[in-house]
């Protein structure tokens, strides 16, 4: 690692620009939303400048369940730690804004408007600039309510979905706010699209609650289908036989989903079981769905056999789905995730070291690594503001006032 903090391997990527090389985005973000947003697009190659407080981005100092956010969605950013309630914040930042093209902001409804940075006190100056919004619902009777991604999570009916009847259960991830920032994106570059052809920016919005709702359109349609109320997932009615989790002989969990007549086929030349191959009464993935009562046990029995690495070896054999029961930290060893170094070694302060998966995709041969590790408050403040033109006298001056903050740790 260099001293700017990039590292080695995606300092050093072939000589062509990143996608979104050129895209200069200002990042009004805390927590996860609209971080993530960033994220997103500083990994694809935007200049991605998170303007956070002087003290700091509160994220940095959240402990327990969202003690990684800060180190997980702010890599590929630079930092501008600056009061921009203050006249002089405010100063820089329109200088700023005249030479961006791209401001995402998730704070509460009203925040950016009354400190005079709302799209439209900045369509006026900016024409060209594209203003995303994220927040807890779109344009509608619930757009003033505050939203955090668990409380979409019971409003849309995915805690319902997840957990058995009567317990909702929130799902394991920050998945609407990852959702959200997704689906801000998607937003942000039909909109550069647009630009291209009208040389005019919009407003872009994302939510919580919509983010949601989208994931929950299956279920909807299929409680339509069907005509009857769509049961939780653990208690749904399942589309193939075997599609269920088995304990192994060494006491592992594992998954194993048997979903056509070729995958019944090959689990039973497998575990040689020419009789249950034979039985005409197990021939058809139907026939299979109407004898799970007797199924599931013989199926059960099969995997306590064996151990875990057997097991994985038989279905990699027979192509069969599967999958053992993961937790988060078997992921940093990962031989899928690790091939050809996609993982990125992360740190995240305090000597703290941690490989984190890159973007999940694969896009032309780009390497959408590592470029910038997620900066110590105002690390890039003095060289953003002398790229603005002012003196170093002048960033000093700001910095012991307290309008800005340059690099603490």
């Amino acid at each position: 690692m260099d001293e700017q903090g990039t590292v080695g391997g995606a300092a050093q990527q072939e000589d062509r620009a990143l996608p979104l090389q050129g895209i200069r985005v200002l990042e009004f973000c805390h927590v996860v939303m609209g971080p993530s947003c960033g994220l997103v697009l500083a990994d694809l190659g935007a200049e991605v400048i998170k303007v956070e407080p002087v003290e700091g981005d509160r994220t940095r100092r959240l402990a327990g369940f969202a003690a990684g956010f800060f180190g997980t969605f702010n890599r590929n950013k630079r930092s501008l730690a600056i009061d921009i309630k203050s006249e002089e914040g405010k100063k820089i930042i329109h200088r700023l804004l005249s030479q961006s093209d791209v401001v995402i902001e998730n704070f509460a409804s009203g925040t950016m408007e009354r400190l005079g940075l709302g799209y439209a006190d900045l369509a006026k100056d900016y024409p060209r600039l594209v203003y995303c919004a994220l927040k807890g619902f779109l344009s509608g009777p619930y757009e003033k309510r505050p939203a955090l991604d668990e409380i979409v999570q019971y409003m849309s009916g995915l805690a319902y979905m997840t957990g058995p009847s009567g317990r909702p259960l929130r799902a394991g991830t920050s998945i609407c706010d990852i959702m959200g920032g997704v689906f801000g994106v998607v937003g942000i570059l039909a909109a550069l699209q647009e630009r291209n052809r009208t040389g005019r920016g919009q407003e872009v919005r994302s939510a919580l609650f919509e983010s949601a709702a989208f994931l929950m359109a299956q279920h909807m349609a299929g409680g339509a289908v069907t005509g009857r109320t769509v049961p939780p997932m653990p208690e749904r009615q399942g589309a193939w036989a075997i599609y269920e989790t088995f304990k192994t002989a060494d006491d592992r969990l594992f998954f194993l989903g048997i979903t056509s007549d070729k995958h019944w086929a090959q689990f039973c030349r497998l575990f040689d079981r020419p009789d249950l191959l034979a039985d005409a009464t197990l021939a058809s993935n139907e026939d299979r769905i109407l004898g799970r009562p007797r199924l599931v046990p013989i199926i059960s029995e099969i995997v306590q056999r064996h151990t875990l690495d057997q097991m994985v070896a038989f279905c990699e054999e027979g192509s069969l789905p599967f999958a053992p029961l993961g937790r988060p930290e078997d992921l940093q060893d990962d031989p899928q995730l690790n091939a050809g170094g996609r993982m990125l070694d992360t740190d995240l302060g305090k000597g703290r070291h941690i490989k984190l998966p890159r973007l999940p995709i694969e896009l032309g041969g780009h390497d959408l690594g590592l470029r910038q590790q997620p900066q110590a408050i105002g690390e890039s403040t003095e060289t953003i503001l002398r790229e603005l033109g002012f003196a170093a006298d002048e960033v000093h001056d700001l910095h012991q006032r307290g309008v800005v903050a340059t690099g603490q740790r």
